[in-house]
């Protein structure tokens, strides 16, 4: 399955109090079309990815898209979900679709209204991504999370150290990504320590080792290599696999990420390289105990080993294999049905050297890890910068 990114859109993540689920949608879709310079009429299929769950009253968006032109009108448009992997569902459909050759050209869309709700019912909403016949009693996804870091803690020790490391770190690198929510670089001590303003929020996760609840919207343009080549950018995939496991964490060893590891195996193989080829990676940091296992699932440590990747400097942006250069959920936000579709921007960014300052130096091959759920869907890309 081949494709190209050729134009994009990005909204600034977090509260947007004068945004409503159809404004975003519109903006981005409008946007994404002009940057790849085409017009809404050369459009074939337009894909939105949404969660919802609750957020909003609005369902069933799959064709607001209509209401940026009325040369959209009569297109397909199809919704999908996929928990927090939203959005690289809805690119993944895109790249089908083309190499089915249904699509020549595809608009995805991710997209999230999150703040509308009290903080309390927006956690109610995103536990309804867990398996709630068993972990309903967690009470947020955070104490889903929770329970993955004790779990991980028994087997290979406290790794408060290694996780307050990738928090600093994309909190580093968040200040210089203008659609981050958060451009403030934390430090590790403020992530380490438990304070007033860094408090427990299920234990052993600190509030800095959690994403932040955002409302946002992105959307790529996709089409084939050989119209790619025509146009003014691309970025191709090299690989775009996906791969669920089992809903109950009761069914899986929660010490590793077995999804994730699988998912990158193959997409490695498929791209026919290695890791060591990759220039940097965008992965899902929805808890930084989430980043630090991703380290091992995708092989840069063994099992167990994951915290001398952060200790040691691996994945700073000047590292060996930079992670999360955008700043990652941590500092962007996580506005579920965008994050997959910002983090496939961020890549595609990179690897055709227009990230500016997130720029790392001679990046062409950028890798993208986005999961949903407790490592239920998993969604990998490997991005080649064409022109």
């Amino acid at each position: 399955m081949t494709g190209c990114i050729v134009g994009w859109a990005h909204l600034p993540f977090g509260k947007r109090e004068e945004d409503d689920l159809e404004s975003m949608i519109v903006r981005v879709a409008a946007d994404a079309v002009a940057d790849a310079g085409i017009e809404p009429k050369d459009v074939d299929e337009v894909i939105v990815g949404h969660f919802n769950g609750g957020f909003v009253p609005q369902e069933f968006p799959s064709s607001l898209a209509f209401q940026a032109h009325d040369d959209f009108r009569f297109k397909r448009a199809l919704h999908v979900e996929n928990a927090c992997a939203t959005g690289s569902a809805a690119i993944h459909q895109g790249l089908r679709s083309i190499a089915a050759k249904e699509s020549r050209v595809v608009l995805a869309i991710g997209v999230e209204k999150m703040t509308s709700l009290p903080g309390e019912q927006i956690g109610g909403v995103l536990l309804k991504g867990a398996y709630l016949k068993e972990e309903e009693e967690l009470g947020s996804f955070a104490g889903v999370f929770a329970r993955i870091a004790q779990t991980y803690f028994q087997k290979y020790g406290d790794q408060s150290d290694a996780m307050a490391r990738i928090a600093a770190k994309n909190h580093k690198n968040g200040v210089a990504n203008p659609y981050a929510q958060l451009r403030k670089d934390l430090g590790y001590e403020f992530c380490r320590e438990e304070s007033e303003k860094n408090p427990v929020v299920a234990p052993p996760l600190k509030r800095t080792d959690c994403s932040l609840v955002s409302d946002g919207a992105a959307a790529v343009v996709l089409t084939d290599v050989e119209t790619a080549l025509s146009m003014g950018k691309a970025a191709v995939f090299r690989a775009a696999e996906s791969v669920s496991d089992f809903m109950p964490m009761s069914k899986r060893d929660m010490s590793k990420l077995e999804g994730c590891e699988v998912v990158w195996k193959r997409s490695l193989a498929n791209a026919r390289m290695g890791l060591d080829d990759l220039d940097c990676v965008e992965t899902h940091d929805c808890f930084t105990i989430a980043e630090l296992m991703q380290y091992e699932a995708m092989g840069l440590t063994a099992y167990g080993e994951g915290h001398r990747a952060a200790e040691e400097g691996w994945t700073e942006k000047d590292g060996k294999l930079p992670v999360n250069a955008s700043g990652g959920l941590k500092s962007k936000g996580h506005p579920i049905g965008a994050t997959g579709v910002s983090m496939h921007i961020m890549a595609a960014m990179q690897a055709t050297g227009r990230a500016d300052a997130m720029q790392v130096a001679d990046a062409k091959i950028a890798g993208v890890f986005n999961m949903g759920g407790s490592g239920v869907s998993n969604y990998c890309s490997i991005i080649e910068g064409l022109r």
